[in-house]
């Protein structure tokens, strides 16, 4: 029994703290992914309002295709800004980071998996990072999925010759 004891104490001690990782991050992923599927809803509704609109007023369909989905991708990517600021946000509120700018700069490189150069959590926050890094997998998951649907809506090879 102590030899047990002895060798889970380690993995008990580090769950006790990766508790609050999970305790904060788990709510910032449902947070983020319904801020970013509403955000898409919205951003989807816009462009195939707008494309709809372009399509039967100018003969350039590509040109009104490529501008619509170039427009639709920049407010993907503020969607991906605003979540990675509210991770940010929590960084740097649990002083698990000194600064804001340090924290954006992390939260981006954990969000992007692309890495953070000399950047670090505080060590009983690291988990989160990682926690962080799947929360980006779900949302660029999210907005890959969403740009290809968006293709076959929109795409002018897909539209009915009027």
């Amino acid at each position: 029994m102590i030899i047990a004891q002895t060798a889970l104490n380690p993995l008990l001690e580090a769950s006790s703290h990766w508790r609050h990782d999970w305790l904060w991050g788990c709510p910032l992923i449902v947070a983020t992914v319904t801020i970013h599927v509403l955000g898409l809803g919205f951003i989807s509704q816009r462009a195939i309002r707008i494309f709809g609109n372009t399509t039967t007023k100018y003969r350039h369909q590509k040109a009104s295709f490529v501008s619509i989905m170039g427009l639709t991708t920049l407010c993907a990517t503020a969607l991906h800004g605003i979540e990675s600021y509210i991770w940010a946000l929590t960084y740097y509120l649990l002083g698990a980071l000194p600064d804001m700018k340090n924290a954006t700069l992390y939260s981006l490189g954990a969000m992007t998996t692309y890495g953070h150069p000399n950047l670090f959590l505080e060590g009983r926050w690291q988990l989160m990072g990682a926690i962080e890094a799947l929360n980006g997998w779900l949302l660029f998951g999210l907005s890959s999925a969403f740009l290809f649907w968006l293709i076959q809506e929109v795409s002018p090879n897909n539209q009915a010759d009027g």
